[in-house]
């Protein structure tokens, strides 16, 4: 379910946020890196509501950096490119 939208889908279909033991926040392209783990559409509008409500803050328990959010936004593009 997208942390945004609350919508079900599938987990191939979305994309993984990953905060590890270390607190270090990160995206998970294999779906299978340890830690707590979010999910959100591959949909720029969803990932920019989830960084405004903070929902990515509360669903991983960690702050979601600039840095991160600017390399969920890069993998969301390509995403929609390779369609």
């Amino acid at each position: 379910m997208c942390v945004a939208c609350r919508e079900g889908k599938p987990k191939k279909e979305l994309i993984r946020i990953v905060r590890s033991q270390e607190g270090a926040v990160s995206v998970d392209v294999t779906g299978k890196a340890p830690g707590r783990g979010a999910y959100i559409c591959p949909d720029v509008a969803c990932l920019e509501r989830a960084y405004k409500t903070r929902a990515l803050n509360r669903a991983l328990g960690a702050e979601l950096t600039e840095e991160t959010f600017q390399e969920l936004k890069r993998v969301i593009l390509r995403r929609e490119i390779g369609k």
